[in-house]
């Protein structure tokens, strides 16, 4: 490894100088090349909404682990519900087999979102994957094409791919092998805007020249996460709930990254008072513990499908993972998670101000707990990381944007250190 990229890295025992030089000889990490360019920090332990590295230094998480652990680490409740959970069972599958936790789950995912029927999954992106199963065995294979919006974001395997972004996404490189749908124009930006005309018109049309060969609509409600963390109107939203009523089609919404609370409602698509046909939730679920997400549907959509659902996963309803899941929605069933999610939005608010008339930013936006700060140019990713952790901060900056999505337990100091990290990062 490069000398000073050692430095930055300070693995700290000397255990962890040879685990590092394993790491770089062996991991593949997300995204990321072989070899890797940057080593990534070791972490020995998490609490609160502190990461500790090896060598003793602490940051403050301002990811909230890809935006899962909304709840911080080592949080008495989740981890006592898992362990509670090994005392009885790790695993069982659930092919003809149930258990009270998936039972209770499921029923309280229902009665939150309004749908009538939950399928658990692995992850976020799986959870895309069956949401298109279901649209397809709707249409009994009449209807193969979903129609999406550009600057969206599904996930990284092949269904999901198909409905990501073609141009500006990250899995241009799969174009030719991957399903071809239909993409609307990217809806246009702010939270606060009303319904653009030519955007609804453009949106109206393309589904009217297309009804015939679709079968749903997938889009993310509100914000656009990893495809470029985007706000838009909740507006374009009520107009896709119209075209698809319209046209018969499914209106399929991805809450993974906005579920559970993020945009500073329980779900993104109560902004605009719309009920999907089909939901995806994943992320935040388990409160970042373990790995889960469900696809939730209508019983229209239900009764719509013709023979069985066709996907299985092994480790579908994990008695640990729903025992997290239980424990974590079970904390925000109490409503404390709406003051702070609406503190830290002020805080973002007031924190992030100063990076407006920073050379070369381009916007700053704050919505809920997820605060961004975008360039007129790419990120210098290693750069940026380095001036957070010299502040004690993690961030994970990608593309134009150094954003963050912090836990909602977050304290005013803490978040208060983020956004100086941030706007310290947008400077360098």
């Amino acid at each position: 490894m490069h000398d000073a990229v050692e430095r930055f890295a300070r693995a700290g025992p000397p255990e962890w100088d040879e685990l590092l030089a394993l790491d770089h000889r062996r991991v593949w990490h997300p995204y990321g090349r072989l070899p890797a360019a940057q080593p990534p920090l070791p972490v020995v332990s998490a609490r609160g909404v502190r990461i500790r590295l090896a060598d003793g230094r602490e940051l403050v998480d301002g990811m909230a682990s890809w935006w899962c652990a909304i709840h911080g680490y080592r949080h008495p409740a989740l981890d006592a519900a898992v362990r509670g959970q090994l005392d009885r069972m790790a695993h069982v599958m659930f092919g003809g087999l149930t258990h009270e936790g998936a039972i209770r789950l499921a029923d309280r995912l229902a009665s939150w979102t309004g749908l009538d029927h939950v399928f658990f999954a692995d992850s976020g992106s799986v959870s895309v994957e069956v949401a298109i199963k279901l649209a397809l065995q709707y249409w009994g294979g009449e209807r193969r094409r979903l129609l999406t919006v550009r600057g969206g974001y599904h996930g990284d395997t092949f269904g999901a791919m198909a409905v990501c972004d073609p141009v500006g996404g990250m899995h241009a490189m799969f174009t030719g092998a991957l399903a071809e749908h239909v993409f609307a124009d990217r809806p246009p930006d702010g939270f606060e805007a009303p319904l653009d005309p030519a955007w609804a018109e453009h949106v109206a049309e393309l589904a009217a020249r297309h009804a015939h060969e679709l079968a749903a609509i997938v889009v993310e409600p509100v914000v656009q996460g990893a495809g470029g963390m985007r706000f838009h109107s909740p507006a374009c939203l009520r107009r896709l709930r119209e075209v698809c009523d319209r046209h018969g089609l499914l209106l399929v919404l991805d809450e993974i990254a906005t579920g559970f609370g993020r945009t500073g409602a329980l779900f993104a698509a109560e902004h605009a008072g719309v009920t999907p046909d089909v939901m995806c939730v994943g992320k935040a679920l388990t409160g970042g513990y373990m790995t889960l997400a469900a696809t939730l549907c209508t019983e229209r959509v239900a009764d719509g499908v013709r023979g069985p659902l066709m996907h299985g996963p092994t480790f579908m309803a994990n008695p640990l993972a729903v025992s997290a899941a239980l424990a974590s929605t079970g904390l925000l069933a109490g409503g404390g998670w709406r003051g702070d999610v609406a503190r830290i939005e002020r805080g973002l608010h007031e924190g992030l101000a100063p990076a407006r008339e920073l050379p070369g930013v381009a916007d700053v936006r704050v919505l809920g707990a997820i605060g961004v700060i975008e360039l007129d140019r790419p990120v210098d990713v290693a750069a940026v990381t380095r001036v957070a952790v010299e502040r004690g901060v993690w961030l994970r900056p990608f593309r134009e944007m150094i954003y963050a999505m912090p836990p909602y337990v977050t304290g005013e100091e803490d978040l208060a250190r983020i956004c100086a990290a941030m706007v310290a990062g947008a400077a360098a």
